[in-house]
């Protein structure tokens, strides 16, 4: 029993020292191949030891053994969202190389769709599984909309930071930790925003049209948020004096509200 507990362990050890060697060797061909400055690489490479920081210690508190199917796809994104921060931060200043930029987002967005789909086919869905995608989904957005905000100015950057300020409400108001239910309008604003935001970084459309996209999706990200901020007042526990009953508060990941 210890020594099949030691080799899965092993296999989880091998599974993330092969992607750190993945994103590391997509930093250094980026290095060689697009001009990559070391700044960037600086950025791409923080942002490899922050993520893979954070996922060992996840992964460690939850029991995991190994990956799984689906981790290893979203994993495969972080990687992708590596060299987008990497060429985020490149681009400042610059326009860098957008073709590759554009590229890996999109791979890593038509690849959000993949992931919960083998973890439902595997029977591998977990908390933990649902906590990394929306992380990874969530980040990416950020990091976009740094890109985006470049050219069209800073008001973009609500878009990347709205999901972030909402986390940190939560922490001094705990009604905004409670359970949200499902909802197929807050994951199909939560799309666009990603799709506007590629469409954007790749200028493909005149800035002043480019901008009212953003700006439609900046306001339907404002209307979804409102929206569940209004239904968690709403369902808000109310106990009455002298009821000392702990309240159940939900993590992040368990309201859904993967953005």
């Amino acid at each position: 029993m210890i020594t099949r507990d030691v080799r899965r362990t092993d296999v989880l050890d091998l599974e993330l020292t092969a992607a750190a060697s993945v994103q590391f060797g997509l930093l250094a061909e980026l290095w060689a191949s697009a001009g990559l400055h070391p700044m960037g690489w600086l950025a791409g490479a923080t942002y490899a030891v922050i993520a893979g920081a954070m996922l060992i210690v996840a992964l460690r508190r939850s029991g995991h053994r190994t990956l799984g199917p689906a981790n290893r796809v979203t994993l495969t994104r972080a990687i992708l969202v590596g060299g987008v921060t990497a060429l985020v931060v490149d681009a400042i200043g610059t326009r860098g190389p957008v073709v590759l930029l554009v590229t890996f987002a999109a791979v890593a967005l038509v690849m959000d769709a993949v992931d919960g789909q083998v973890a439902r086919r595997t029977d591998t869905v977990t908390p933990l599984g649902a906590r990394f995608d929306m992380e990874v989904d969530a980040y990416l957005i950020l990091v976009l909309s740094i890109f985006v905000s470049m050219s069209l100015g800073f008001w973009v950057l609500a878009i990347g930071a709205m999901r972030y300020a909402f986390v940190a409400a939560g922490w001094v108001l705990p009604w905004l930790r409670s359970s949200l239910p499902t909802s197929y309008a807050r994951k199909t604003v939560a799309a666009i925003q990603g799709v506007v935001l590629v469409v954007a970084t790749a200028g493909v459309l005149p800035r002043s049209v480019t901008a009212i996209l953003v700006g439609v999706a900046l306001a339907l990200l404002v209307w979804s948020f409102g929206r569940d901020v209004r239904w968690l007042w709403r369902s808000r526990p109310v106990r009455s004096a002298g009821d000392r009953t702990p309240v159940r508060q939900a993590t992040v990941a368990d309201h859904g509200h993967g953005r």
